[in-house]
């Protein structure tokens, strides 16, 4: 390479290098100014506060001054130098290090030496404050550069008290994955609660949509506040669709994790009417009935939905059937329980007695249509009358003790109200609450908890359809995009034989598990296993007298329906006798031999 050659590269070197310099030295600037902009209202606050405090105390002798004098240090500290005036301070500092330090070296030397490093260090300063910097990549839109704009603290300050919130001032605003982060400080006057009850006045300071959702949460320290501006969401761009290698229920929207519910728990799914409460919960049934060890039971009145899931569900769609299978539910939670290994605290599910979840899709229906459910019965005079049975009591005593029998509850309800959408029994036994769209935040409190609203679970706020607030212990109030599963993919499913007591599991030679039904060939009485039959038998045999029916319900603490069952088992086969006074007996040893 010729001499001419190697200037023209140094020379090209040196252009691309003072271009760089200059485009960071201009962001820096650019930065070192918008932070000077956002944080010299903070500084001159803290000299209110400090002029206000030596009012107060004139000889500092309470810590009302101290605190007020170390606020307004700490404010100044946080203002940083203007980038000229950063760069002559470095260049004066080292001269003076340099005069006392190295006194034989050269001026000349010493000069340019001393330039050199000052653009190292220039360089180095602005390297580092750069990769501080927003690196995410995220280009505001233009609802989002206005919005981002009207926080910034000048702004704000400007226009605030014009707006009722005096008092209150803006940080410098993130533009995140999730939406606008702000953190907002707070006077004396101010607390989160109250903030939040301005939702309005901010929303009108702003110029915010109506329906951009807005979240006011406390903040990290005392006295100040977070504002999320949901403009985005971390599961933009993701599919959504259900497909058998994505189960999960949906995309967490501000980490756009995966978000699934474990089986095992009772749960909670409300949300007004074309909220997506049937697409929601979807994939979690699909979860409940896929396995040789877990069964699925609809309850389902409006019979849209479970007529979906019949192929591999067992399904109640009018109120008698609701009753019917209450009753097998209830005997077979009480026949587990009854031979639960001693020192064991739950079932453990198999394919001969797999995991239950029963659900119940709009439970207000179902409140209201088997409640009162009637029945023809014989009276101990032979005659036929006709008694109201409900499922409640059923579905109530499967809230509280199924969990330990591994027969999980799911009530699902459009009117998440107590005793108009969920009994009042059932909703203190609810682990998990899923939460799609409600109308008020009344309605929100009663799925989530009393204190919903307070700590961000503000489900009246949520878009329709298909996002959710999932609350386990566990969430943060993050939104949730449930996933799409299409009613073409739920009926194309394999089929599954659905549970029932008179069904059994088999084995193929193959090692393939197969259901088979077992049907019953003659009329026999339950076995003396039957946890209801023996529970009543033993409450008939230990009475010192003959006992009416209806009080039986009382002592065993079973419901009426599988009283009524036990003891027509009972009389069929000649344990018990019913005389003319409809009183119930136990037959003894000899009159059996007879």
């Amino acid at each position: 390479m010729s001499h001419g050659q190697v200037w023209r590269t140094h020379r090209q070197y040196a252009a691309t290098a003072a271009r760089w310099t200059a485009d960071v030295w201009r962001k820096e600037s650019d930065r070192r100014s918008a932070l000077r902009a956002q944080r010299k209202p903070l500084v001159a606050d803290a000299r209110h506060a400090l002029e206000r405090a030596r009012a107060v105390d004139p000889e500092g002798v309470t810590s009302l001054r101290h605190r007020a004098e170390r606020e307004l240090r700490t404010a100044k500290r946080r203002v940083p130098d203007p980038m000229w005036l950063f760069a002559t301070k470095t260049a004066a500092a080292l001269g003076v290090a340099g005069y006392v330090w190295l006194p034989q070296v050269s001026a000349r030397v010493w000069v340019w030496s001393a330039v050199a490093v000052v653009g190292a260090v220039t360089a180095l300063s602005v390297w580092i404050a750069v990769r501080e910097r927003d690196t995410s990549g995220l280009k505001p839109t233009t609802e989002e550069s206005a919005l981002l704009k009207r926080l910034q603290p000048q702004h704000w300050k400007e226009h605030a008290e014009q707006r009722g919130l005096a008092g209150t001032l803006t940080g410098r605003p993130k533009l995140t994955d999730a939406g606008i982060v702000c953190a907002v400080r707070l006077d004396g006057m101010w607390t989160t609660t109250k903030l939040r009850g301005a939702e309005e006045q901010v929303r009108n300071l702003l110029g915010a949509r109506t329906s951009l959702r807005m979240q006011i949460k406390a903040g990290k320290q005392g006295g100040w506040a977070e504002l999320t501006l949901r403009t985005r969401s971390a599961a933009d761009g993701d599919d959504l669709t259900w497909t058998p290698e994505r189960r999960s229920l949906g995309i967490d929207t501000v980490t756009g994790e995966q978000v699934s519910v474990p089986l095992g728990e009772r749960l909670l799914i409300a949300g007004r009417s074309g909220a997506g409460k049937s697409v929601a919960s979807r994939p979690l049934l699909f979860d409940a009935s896929e396995g040789a060890t877990n069964a699925l039971v609809i309850i389902d009145l409006k019979r849209v939905e479970g007529r979906l899931w019949d192929h591999r569900a067992r399904v109640a769609s009018t109120p008698r059937e609701v009753v019917d299978v209450v009753d097998e539910l209830e005997t077979e939670m009480l026949e587990r329980l009854a031979i639960l290994p001693k020192g064991q605290d739950t079932w453990t599910p198999t394919a001969e007695r797999p995991r239950i979840t029963v659900v119940v899709d709009e439970g207000a229906e179902v409140m209201t249509a088997a409640d009162k459910v009637p029945y023809e019965t014989e009276s101990g005079d032979g005659k036929t009358r006709t008694v109201n049975r409900s499922a409640l009591p059923g579905l109530e005593s499967i809230a509280r003790m199924g969990r330990a029998a591994c027969i999980d509850l799911w009530w699902m309800t459009q009117k998440p109200s107590i005793n108009d959408g969920i009994p009042k029994q059932i909703a203190p036994q609810i682990g998990v609450s899923i939460c799609l769209a409600v109308r008020t935040p009344a309605e929100a409190r009663v799925v989530l908890g009393e204190d919903a609203q307070a700590k961000g679970w503000n489900a009246d706020e949520l878009p329709v359809p298909g996002v959710a607030l999932i609350r386990d212990g566990k969430r943060k109030p993050d939104p949730v995009k449930v996933r799409y599963m299409d009613k073409s993919v739920v009926i194309a499913l394999p089929d599954r034989t659905p549970w029932s007591r008179t069904v059994a599991p088999t084995v193929e030679a193959a090692g393939a598990p197969t259901l088979t039904l077992v049907k019953d060939t003659a009329p026999e009485a339950a076995p003396a296993t039957d946890g209801a039959v023996a529970r009543v038998l033993k409450a008939i045999e230990t009475a010192t007298e003959p006992v009416a029916q209806k009080d039986l319900v009382t002592i065993t603490g079973l419901s009426k329906g599988a009283v009524s069952k036990a003891v027509k088992t009972l009389t069929t086969g000649g344990t018990i006798v019913r005389p003319l006074d409809g009183r119930l007996t136990a037959t003894r040893g000899d009159d059996t031999a007879a």
